[in-house]
């Protein structure tokens, strides 16, 4: 009788689950195993890009991938999932609701950018958290070159100071410039409520993020946040105005909505609590991958963050871990014990540090080379080659 595993998602974490338990299935020489990937578009959107220019470029097909390797696409937005009854219910592309079966559950359906009730914020505030969203922004910004010439024009707010804040704001200037010519007198505030610049990020990066920002001419305003939005700026809690043409948010991300309906353990960030083979907690046939999954990275007490950097490998370990359980073989441990970041820091470079502790080890133009090397080629999909594909989706292999 044939089994099922079915993963929801084709982000990294969704794509590395299908072609891992595709590899261990050819390993053992099952043919009784189905893998079927349920997402809204077979492509792999490469999110961690969605802050630079030309944003609609930056996605994956998947169908050769996918038909090179067996992996079955199935075109649908995911609804419910009934555990009890191991079902999930899906919107197909002419609107119409059915379901799927399975043995085993992979949720890697990714995560959200969060927007709070903050007034005028839905209606007058850009992102970059989705390819429509990113894109939207792009439209608006080629469009400022339309609007007459004013202090406003050319100012961004960018509200949030974290990873992609940063990110955001430090390629802002370049762009504008770009649109606006070279001799625009731009202006990018980023607003965040921590005390220090790049405070969730430690001190091993700050110093690069402040000589960044010097050299860039991006304004900090710390200790604040957004109150609220309208077409001509924003107002901070404070109750200092902003005039400013764009307001960009960044603010806090929330894994997919569909965690909240296993009835597991979830963080304030809605990630599922997973054990070591990452599995949910309580939930025997499901398991988690990327940002839906809180998991432990090693044995000092750190955890999994929502990047493409520990969503790759999770994906490769759950999708392992779910073949191995229906064909009877022994599931891997999720371990990746070492951290890095790499930091966009736009046309002054990037910073690159080893560690939790985020020790500098590249700065400058060293640093952007080898974040334009993860974000042009190593985060990409493997060829549409199933042996290459397959070899590329060992468990084992190292990402950071």
């Amino acid at each position: 009788m044939e089994q099922h595993i079915l993963i929801i998602g084709s982000g990294f974490a969704g794509m590395w689950s299908a072609l891992s338990a595709v590899r261990l299935l050819d390993q053992h020489g099952r043919s009784d195993v189905r893998v079927t990937l349920l997402a809204p578009q077979a492509e792999l959107r490469i999110r961690p890009r969605f802050y630079e220019p030309d944003v609609h470029s930056m996605r994956a097909p998947l169908q050769e991938l996918f038909a090179a390797t067996g992996v079955r696409f199935v075109q649908g937005l995911a609804l419910n999932i009934d555990t009890a009854g191991r079902r999930v219910t899906y919107r197909n592309a002419e609107g119409e609701e059915a379901s799927l079966g399975y043995d085993r559950l992979i949720l890697a359906a990714g995560s959200q950018l969060f927007r709070p009730p903050v007034p005028g914020l839905a209606e007058h505030a850009f992102d970059v958290d989705q390819i429509e969203q990113a894109a939207r922004l792009e439209q608006h910004l080629f469009g400022l070159a339309k609007q007459p010439e004013s202090a406003a024009r050319n100012t961004v707010v960018v509200a949030g100071g974290g990873f992609t804040g940063i990110e955001t704001a430090t390629e802002l200037p370049q762009r504008l410039r770009a649109i606006l010519g070279d001799d625009a007198k731009v202006r990018v505030i980023v607003i965040d409520r921590g005390a220090q610049v790049g405070a969730t990020l430690g001190d091993g990066i700050r110093p690069a993020i402040l000589e960044a920002s010097r050299e860039l001419g991006i304004e900090w305003r710390l200790g604040v946040s957004v109150a609220a939005v309208d077409a001509g700026g924003v107002v901070l809690d404070d109750g200092q105005r902003i005039d400013a043409g764009t307001v960009i948010w960044t603010v806090g991300f929330r894994a997919s909505g569909l965690t909240e309906q296993l009835g597991a353990p979830r963080d304030a960030s809605g990630r599922l609590q997973v054990d070591g083979f990452l599995k949910v907690a309580g939930l025997q046939d499901v398991f988690a991958a990327g940002d839906t999954a809180r998991a432990a990275t090693d044995e000092l007490g750190n955890f999994s963050v929502m990047s493409c950097q520990h969503a790759i490998p999770l994906g490769r370990y759950a999708g392992n871990n779910a073949a191995a359980e229906l064909i009877g073989v022994a599931p891997r441990v999720y371990s990746q014990p070492k951290y890095v970041t790499c930091l966009d820091l736009g046309a002054w470079g990037a910073v690159y540090t080893e560690g939790w502790d985020r020790q500098q080890k590249l700065v400058g133009a060293e640093a952007k080379t080898l974040k334009q090397q993860i974000n042009s080629q190593w985060i990409y999909p493997p060829a549409a080659d199933r042996a290459v594909a397959l070899a590329a989706a060992d468990p084992s292999i190292p990402v950071a």
